[in-house]
């Protein structure tokens, strides 16, 4: 079973060991990053620090002449990854017998946020999450277009994987976060992640519901959970809160709206790539679901894409929706932490790859070589090499 490592250009650059260490892994493929949001990362094994700050998001790469006069448009990455960090990285990889492959982040950009306040998801309470584009906004959608073209096909890569590329909500591993006090639920975090900026406002109106009195009934739908009412999980509990009317018509102005965007960034990637590029969503099989590995419909992201990364770790339960729908032999990528201090098990990654390759699985990710220890590096190599 083919085995991809995450890793990060900052990982491997000024690390002459660091490309031979990833392909001693027993992994055939390196998933690099090449927009990324902010991020403060370990680095244990580099020669020249022990800590990288990443204080925006940023592309890690030259940008080129598109985005010329543009609004919004990527910021380059500072002194954490700067010039072509991505080529640099790619390269060195390439020369250790890794096939190279763009790891993308779409939707989820605080920067963006910060400076352009009207292109963010706005909860029913006029509250912005800055973190969270909102996916409906004629020029975001076209910021994300170019940004997944650009990003994903980069010199020396043969292939990408595209995160965020849909919805993005109120959850967001966001620094000192004190959000837990109450629990919402499945349910609650839908009704929480409800944009009701203009565009969205428009969208729930080609769908019979008024925006003002949709985002009143969210309000009073949400006022016991603050009170401390358990929130029902699952669909069944958004229809309790909301009633079914008007969840039904939120989620399909949501379902369309990330489809057409996700058909939009892949037709554009490979309209950029050249022939044999494979093209990667990082995918939920729950449509509705906000976040990194985007809701999606199976059925239909398999037949817009080359496949999916599918979030496996804690169980691989999410691969059968995709597995059941996978007709045409799509990759279908089970995504694996091997950082035990993330709450990774690399000690059961045999274990877990053989069940995940049970439940449809075909290829594996393993996040993250950069991050992880040399102690879990040690049982990935393990483990790698008994399959």
């Amino acid at each position: 079973m083919k085995a991809s490592a995450f890793v990060y250009p900052w990982d491997v650059n000024g690390d002459p060991e660091a490309p031979h260490r990833i392909a001693a892994l027993g992994v055939r493929q390196a998933t690099l990053a090449s927009a990324y949001h902010s991020t403060r990362a370990l680095t244990p094994r580099h020669p020249r620090h022990r800590i990288v700050t990443a204080r925006h998001a940023a592309v890690l790469y030259p940008t080129d002449a598109r985005w010329e006069g543009r609004t919004p448009r990527p910021h380059p990455a500072g002194d954490w990854a700067p010039g072509d960090a991505f080529g640099e990285a790619a390269r060195a990889l390439t020369a250790a017998g890794l096939e190279v492959h763009s790891w993308v982040v779409l939707a989820h950009n605080s920067r963006l946020g910060e400076e352009h306040p009207g292109t963010s998801v706005v909860n029913a309470y006029g509250d912005r999450y800055p973190w969270a584009p909102c996916i409906a906004q004629p020029a975001t959608r076209a910021y994300l277009v170019d940004l997944a073209a650009e990003a994903a096909v980069r010199p020396g890569a043969r292939g990408t994987e595209l995160e965020s590329l849909g919805w993005y909500g109120l959850a967001h591993l966001h620094a000192h976060d004190k959000i837990g006090g109450v629990t919402l639920g499945d349910a609650g975090q839908y009704l929480m992640s409800l944009c009701f900026c203009p565009s969205c406002g428009e969208g729930y109106g080609r769908h019979g519901l008024d925006a003002e009195e949709l985002a009143a009934a969210v309000r009073a739908a949400l006022e016991p959970v603050w009170r401390g009412a358990p929130s029902d999980g699952g669909w069944a509990g958004v229809e309790k809160l909301l009633g079914e009317a008007k969840a039904a018509a939120t989620r399909a102005w949501r379902d369309t709206t990330a489809r057409t965007l996700q058909e939009e960034a892949v037709a554009a990637v490979r309209a950029a790539a050249p022939e044999g590029f494979q093209v990667l969503l990082h995918a939920d099989p729950v449509s509705y679901h906000c976040g990194a590995n985007a809701g999606v419909d199976p059925a239909h992201i398999l037949s817009v894409a080359d496949g999916v990364v599918v979030p496996c770790t804690g169980g691989a339960g999410l691969l059968t929706p995709f597995a059941e729908q996978n007709r045409t032999g799509a990759v279908l990528a089970a995504n694996l932490t091997v950082v035990s201090g993330m709450g990774g098990s690399p000690g059961t990654l045999a274990r877990d790859a053989r069940g995940a390759a049970e439940l449809g699985a075909t290829e594996l990710r393993l996040y993250h070589a950069g991050l992880a220890s040399d102690g879990d590096l040690e049982a990935v190599r393990d483990a790698l090499a008994g399959l």
